[in-house]
């Protein structure tokens, strides 16, 4: 079972969106939709979103 939630989805203009796998939608960082991105900085912060969701998850079992 993979720990991530969230993933990259390139759209048809080229951009890079940010979504969460569970539920299709685009990811929110201070409220704001994580969409229209470069590749680059959709991998970072889709890498930072997985990192801090399994710290979370790791916090929350002890």
């Amino acid at each position: 079972m993979s720990e991530n939630r969230y993933g990259l989805r390139q759209e048809n203009d080229g951009t890079w969106t940010v979504f969460d796998i569970f539920t299709g939608v685009p990811a929110r960082v201070n409220d704001v939709e994580q969409i229209g991105l470069d590749s680059e900085q959709a991998d970072d912060l889709v890498d930072l979103l997985n990192l801090l969701y399994i710290r979370r998850r790791s916090s929350s079992v002890h």
